[in-house]
């Protein structure tokens, strides 16, 4: 566990400028294409209201988040000039954060929190859906899993910030 005195802790507890939710999409079955929405629910047992994930029972994935910044890094890499939000499969997109600082933390969006689990890696229909070399455009760009703590709503424009009122787990700050 890393010392909370640390300088290294004080770094990652140092203040955030907190990101923007720019995009949101549901998919509303396996497979399908992603509806884009204005706003969406957030519930602790369900995740996304609406979304086909919502009945599985993978608390740890039940939101799935990627920057902006990320998705103009993947289309860099494949040579096109963007890659829309709905190709990479996430819930929502958010601009100026940077969402691994997140990793292992509390996170306020909209009115919900939500607990960020882990990295959301590509899987094999980035090549499908991207063409060669997608699933290596991705890689270490394919933003956050999270579950949702307590629920609520998220809507365009929102704003993503760290929860202050929880302190960074062991497990992220040490990652």
């Amino acid at each position: 566990m890393l010392n909370p005195l640390s300088p290294l802790s004080r770094l990652l507890a140092a203040p955030m400028r907190p990101g923007r939710v720019c995009w949101i999409g549901l998919r509303p079955a396996r497979r399908e294409p992603l509806a884009p929405q204005a706003a969406v629910a957030l519930d602790p047992e369900t995740g996304l209201a609406g979304d086909h994930y919502s009945s599985r029972t993978r608390r740890a994935r039940q939101v799935t988040l990627i920057g902006a910044e990320d998705l103009a890094a993947i289309a860099s890499f494949l040579g096109r000039d963007a890659v829309a939000p709905e190709m990479l499969r996430r819930n929502i997109v958010v601009s100026g954060i940077n969402l691994l600082a997140l990793k292992g933390q509390r996170i306020r969006l909209g009115t919900a929190r939500l607990e960020v689990t882990g990295e959301c890696q590509p899987c094999s229909r980035m090549e499908e859906i991207l063409g060669a070399g997608g699933y290596n455009a991705v890689r270490g760009h394919g933003g956050l899993t999270a579950r949702v703590v307590a629920g609520g709503e998220v809507r365009l424009g929102d704003f993503l910030t760290r929860d202050a009122a929880e302190p960074p787990s062991a497990t992220g700050a040490a990652g």
